[in-house]
C-alpha cells in the first residue's frame, strides 16, 4: 500500500519538465571545461612559439639573427613564453610579459608603421593596406594571454600537477 503522499510512476512521468541549470543542455557542455582550455592554451602556446622560433632560429621559413635587438628579445619572449605557457608551466608570468610584449609590439610596429590615420585603427589585414595595419594577430595574443593572467594554467596543466596545495578536497561539515 503506498502512502497518500507518494508519486506513482504515471504521475512522474506525465508532469511537465522543469528546466533547470542543472539539466540545461548548455551545462552538460561545462564538464568539456578544462580539456577544452588545455587543447586552446596549448594550441595556441605552441603556435605563439613558432612566431618566437621564425624570429630568432629561422624555423619554418624566418628569419634569424635579426641584428634589431627588439626583435631578437622579442623572440625570445615569443618561444619561451610560449612554451610555457603551451604547457602550463608558470603560466600567469608567462602569460603577463607576452601580453605585455604583444600590446608593445601591437603599438609600435603595427600603429607606427600604419600608412593613413584610418589604418592606425584598424588591425584587420584583409580589409587593404590604406584601412588595416595588420595588427590582429597582436591583438589577439595580446587580450589571450591577458585571460589566461586572470583565468590561471587550469587543471591541466604542469603548474597544477607541481603546485598543488596540500589542502583536503572537500570541506568538513559541521552538523
Amino acid at each position: 500500500m503506498q502512502c497518500c503522499f507518494a508519486e506513482t510512476r504515471l504521475q512522474r512521468l506525465h508532469r511537465p519538465l522543469k528546466i533547470d541549470s542543472s539539466t540545461s543542455a548548455m551545462n552538460s557542455l561545462n564538464r568539456f571545461t578544462d580539456p577544452f582550455y588545455f587543447v586552446t592554451r596549448l594550441i595556441v602556446g605552441l603556435m605563439f612559439a613558432s612566431h618566437g622560433g621564425q624570429l630568432v632560429l629561422g624555423m619554418f621559413g624566418g628569419m634569424p639573427g635579426s641584428d634589431n635587438m627588439m626583435m631578437q628579445v622579442g623572440g625570445w619572449i615569443q618561444l619561451v613564453g610560449g612554451l610555457l605557457i603551451a604547457f602550463g608551466l608558470l603560466t600567469r608570468l608567462a602569460a603577463f610579459i607576452c601580453s605585455g610584449e604583444m600590446a608593445v609590439a601591437y603599438f609600435m610596429i603595427h600603429v607606427a608603421n600604419a600608412p593613413t590615420p584610418m589604418a592606425k585603427f584598424f588591425p584587420i589585414s584583409s580589409a587593404g593596406p590604406q584601412v588595416s595595419n595588420k595588427g590582429e594577430l597582436a591583438v589577439f595574443y595580446c587580450w589571450f594571454f591577458l585571460f589566461v593572467v586572470f583565468y590561471g594554467a587550469g587543471r591541466w596543466s604542469l603548474d597544477a600537477m607541481l603546485f598543488r596545495r596540500n589542502a583536503p578536497a572537500t570541506t568538513p561539515s559541521t552538523a
